[in-house]
């Protein structure tokens, strides 16, 4: 009986041989060294396609091209979008992808914004991310980009709210990725009402008045704090976060019977307790805000600032991203679902968790595990499956 060298039957088990002419040069060829050489090519040859399509592929997903998403945004620079950054950052690495490009406008520049989903459908991106901070100056661009076949989605900004948070959309976006805004302004509202149930004169700060991303928290909390009891005045402080401080202080020095003062974006909050302790009013007025600025959380340990509202930028750029990747693999039959990432009051009393350095929260560029706090999960009752 012909021996038949133990690389030769790994090979055959391992490739899964069935009778044939390879298969019978490997039992029977003229030298078992070259069998074995044979054997032992073909093995090699095995484990590096294998590999290359492993290293080519996400998880179990099949081999897909190195789909290109473009983030378009109104803000750049601003620092609540350095989470988003990281999430969209994060997603496309997990997924196998490129990093997804970012670009848009600086303060809030429509035309701007549009030039880059036009450059972003031009280029045929895979698909776009963009947020939507009017009701009509993306209706096109938009709409050109769906008829090219490029899938859009939408993140933190969906259009305007009619009067009564009739929602005012004017895309045809796949869906909607971020926080629902009309309804984090009653929520803000109803808060404001407990620190102050005695109604008063009540500041609410705005860096773009009119904008889709905040306008919509303004409109939701002014819908609750009515007059007679409540005076609201809506105050901009601009859309570069360097004149936002100044815009508030400026105002508080000249209206100190102000009964509370509040903000409805990021970087206006964020320089409420500054504002408030450079005008003496520092702990004598109710404050809070939107986001998780590192700025803000301070306040709020202070005790300077009362509330945050938490919406999860880390998720409004990482979830576009799956979305977009699944839609594309399964050719249209994975339609995203409007997502809403959150609305969280963050207080003294949670807000510790916050405060520790994390890609998260946009505090720093670092991958790391944070374990959980220990002990029970405390959340309220469910009010809604949407």
């Amino acid at each position: 009986m012909r021996h038949v060298d133990p690389k030769v039957e790994e090979a055959i088990e391992t490739l899964n041989m069935k009778d044939g002419p390879t298969r019978r040069k490997l039992l029977t060829g003229t030298g078992l060294v070259s069998a074995t050489a044979a054997a032992s090519a073909l093995l090699a040859a095995c484990t590096t396609s294998t590999t290359t399509a492993a290293k080519s592929a996400a998880g179990n997903f099949p081999t897909t091209p190195k789909w290109q998403f473009w983030f378009v945004n109104h803000v750049t620079t601003n620092p609540f979008f350095v989470p988003t950054q990281y999430g969209f950052q994060d997603a496309a690495a997990l997924l196998g992808l490129p990093t997804p490009k970012w670009g848009g406008s600086v303060n809030s520049v429509v035309p701007e914004m549009v030039s880059y989903i036009n450059t972003a459908a031009a280029a045929k991106a895979a698909g776009i991310a963009t947020t939507v901070i009017n009701s009509t100056g993306f209706t096109t661009p938009v709409g050109a980009a769906m008829n090219a076949g490029i899938p859009v989605i939408t993140y933190n900004a969906d259009g305007l709210y009619k009067p009564g948070g009739v929602p005012d959309i004017g895309t045809n976006r796949l869906c909607y990725v971020g926080q629902a805004l009309f309804n984090s302004g009653v929520a803000m509202g109803n808060r404001i009402a407990s620190l102050l149930p005695n109604g008063g004169e009540i500041v609410i700060f705005i860096a773009t008045p009119g904008t889709g991303n905040i306008q919509p928290r303004y409109d939701g909390a002014a819908s609750v704090l009515k007059a007679p009891k409540y005076t609201l005045h809506e105050i901009p402080t601009g859309a570069a976060t360097g004149v936002e401080l100044n815009a508030e202080k400026a105002y508080l020095n000249g209206h100190k019977n102000i009964k509370g003062a509040f903000a409805v974006d990021a970087g206006s909050t964020g320089f409420l307790a500054q504002a408030l302790s450079g005008t003496g009013l520092a702990g004598k007025i109710p404050a809070g805000g939107f986001d998780t600025l590192t700025l803000t959380l301070n306040g709020i340990k202070s005790g300077v600032v009362d509330f945050t509202i938490d919406q999860s930028p880390y998720l409004q750029g990482f979830m576009p991203v799956i979305y977009l990747y699944l839609y594309n693999l399964s050719g249209g039959l994975v339609y995203p679902p409007n997502t809403d990432t959150g609305l969280t009051f963050v207080t003294k009393s949670n807000v510790t968790p916050y405060l520790t350095t994390s890609r998260f929260e946009g505090s720093t560029a670092q991958q790391k595990y944070i374990p959980r706090p220990s002990g029970p999960i405390q959340n309220p009752i469910a009010t809604t499956s949407t």
